[in-house]
């Protein structure tokens, strides 16, 4: 039976500690069991000796940590959530390649994704956002999704398609964009911008 090398602690504890220590490519852990049946956990690189699993965490744009990934090499997901994003690209005229770009950056894909701002979900729509679209449960993933995409939709049409100035204002609010005339000058925002842009030319390009 594996055991695991804790030092005194569940690993689960361990598992927290990690993540809170070191920045981690969109927040990837690596979870091995070693020739002694112990249970490891890394976020340094992939185990080259062991099988292996990944444990993806939400790579908030207010952490730090995060500005040290490296966004033009990070796996995409083309597949999660098709029929979700398809529809939702659909119904309110946005480009899938641009809601995977969100959704990647925001949640990681994770549906209960809660961010320490008190953002929720997928596409981490605020409780403010959630009911003024009157999105009733924000875990679910076709209503967060298809209240993520009116948002950004609106954003588009308010912004004349500028998908930067969109992305900018999907993170401060549309009020600091038109405050400063374009990107607030908030090192979170240019941060979130930059990592939208890659994310939704990368998505473009892979056919998303």
């Amino acid at each position: 039976m594996p055991r695991t090398a804790l030092l005194g602690n569940s690993s689960m504890q361990m598992l927290v500690l990690l993540l809170l220590s070191a920045p981690v490519a969109e927040a990837q852990v690596y979870k091995f069991v070693d020739e002694n049946g112990v249970v490891n956990y890394t976020n340094v690189a992939p185990p080259t000796k062991f099988a292996y699993q990944t444990l993806k965490f939400p790579c908030y744009a207010s952490d730090p940590r995060c500005r040290n990934v490296s966004w033009e090499k990070v796996a995409l997901n083309t597949r999660d959530f098709d029929v979700e994003i398809r529809t939702a690209a659909e119904l309110n005229a946005v480009e899938e390649s641009l809601i995977r770009a969100i959704i990647h950056a925001e949640s990681a894909y994770q549906v209960n994704a809660v961010s320490p701002k008190g953002a929720q979900g997928l596409m981490q729509l605020m409780p403010a956002t959630q009911s003024l679209l009157e999105v009733s449960d924000p875990f679910d993933p076709a209503l967060n999704i298809d209240g993520g995409a009116r948002y950004l939709s609106g954003l588009l049409k308010e912004f004349n398609g500028d998908v930067t100035l969109a992305a900018a204002a999907y993170n401060a609010g549309p009020g600091a964009v038109q405050k400063y005339g374009g990107v607030p000058p908030y090192e979170e925002t240019k941060e979130y911008v930059r990592r939208i842009n890659i994310l939704h030319r990368r998505y473009r390009q892979a056919g998303s």
